[in-house]
């Protein structure tokens, strides 16, 4: 099988967190993607990021490895990198150098605060870049202090797959006869754009800067987690009219005078301790077995483990077992390109005959 990224290749310059996801996004999706790298002690905690990919290790302080690098880059349709702003400029492969030996590169450039800003020098991790795009403050309890959502809204989502999404865009526009250029993606301005709903719904006044007082961040009770009688929870989304009567029915609120008006504050707190008290009188599998099939959006909320072997995910294939470890599968799903099987993460440096192979011996044919 060959994903619809087939024939596209890209060098990845070996970092962590962001940049290898987007590399694994683009690998996972049919891209052929070789991993520049170094003995990092960071890469064995990786783990199913690197899969799919070529390892070759080259010195870039290194006058000869950053030659071998151009050459490599000659043959290759995209390049990203993790560094601080300058850093590949001072090494000698920054985008003039290479865009110059290969004018239809897709440079590919992530970091926290991006290229320019009182903050591109300063360092910083996913909780910082959050923090001040406006995203953190957001994600908290009402009265309580905002909660990281790990690091998966500044990292991932508006870090490496925002990249990916932006190295693929590139790359369509070369394919329809455009140049080469530089991505520059940082992850405050991508965590920021997550949030662009909730932006629209502070212009019209229905979001509060209260945290925890609005539709989507637990200050709906009818939009919330609540724990059952075994200390497990369930997932309770019903947003809609027709979700949240199906939910008073369920649970025997339907003629309960604190229910008739779902959206009439005064009846939140007499809505929550009712159904906090109710959830907690049986367990998940029991709430979990009664809202089967019942449209009233509620889930419970399983573990990672529980996840893995989840009846749905289990049809759907949504994990796999690679190299011995669980993972998630490659997404989304395509009618005809299906995505390739994905392979185990190389060894360091296992690929090292592809110097030779692609940058002595097979430079790429314009296309």
């Amino acid at each position: 099988m060959a994903g619809p990224l087939e024939g596209i290749r890209i060098v990845e310059i070996g970092g962590i967190g962001p940049g290898p996801f987007a590399g694994m996004m683009l690998a996972d999706h049919g891209a052929e993607v070789i991993r520049v790298e170094r003995d990092d002690p960071m890469r064995d905690l990786m783990g199913p990021l690197l899969r799919s990919r070529r390892s070759v290790t080259l010195d870039l302080k290194s006058a000869e490895d950053v030659q071998t690098l151009r050459a490599l880059c000659k043959t290759a349709d995209g390049i990203i990198e993790g560094f601080r702003p300058g850093v590949m400029e001072r090494l000698g492969i920054g985008p003039d150098v290479l865009l110059g030996d290969n004018p239809r590169l897709v440079y590919g450039r992530m970091t926290g605060w991006g290229q320019t800003g009182p903050c591109a020098q300063t360092a910083g991790h996913d909780i910082n870049y959050i923090a001040r795009s406006g995203v953190l403050a957001a994600c908290a309890r009402v009265g309580e202090s905002p909660v990281p959502p790990m690091n998966l809204v500044g990292d991932f989502g508006g870090g490496g797959l925002l990249l990916a999404f932006g190295m693929v865009s590139a790359l369509l526009a070369v394919r329809c006869g455009g140049p080469g250029q530089v991505i520059d993606c940082a992850m405050t301005d991508g965590s920021a754009l997550l949030m662009t709903m909730i932006w629209g719904l502070k212009e019209r006044g229905l979001w509060s800067a209260d945290a925890g007082t609005n539709l989507l961040d637990t200050g709906a009770p009818f939009y919330d987690v609540y724990k059952t009688a075994d200390a497990k929870f369930m997932a309770v989304g019903s947003i809609e009219p027709q979700f949240f009567a199906a939910l008073c029915k369920t649970l025997d609120f339907a003629d309960d005078v604190d229910f008739h008006d779902q959206h009439d504050r005064d009846s939140w707190p007499a809505q929550r301790r009712k159904l906090t008290a109710r959830f907690r009188s049986e367990n998940q599998t029991y709430w979990a077995r009664l809202f089967d099939n019942i449209d009233a959006c509620v889930a419970p909320v399983l573990s990672m483990d529980e996840a893995a072997d989840d009846p749905h995910n289990v049809a759907r294939r949504t994990f796999i077992e690679l190299g011995g470890m669980k993972q998630p599968a490659p997404a989304p799903r395509y009618s005809r390109t299906s995505c390739p099987v994905p392979r185990p993460p190389r060894n360091l440096g296992e690929d090292q005959e592809l110097i030779e192979q692609f940058v002595l011996r097979r430079p790429r044919s314009p296309r």
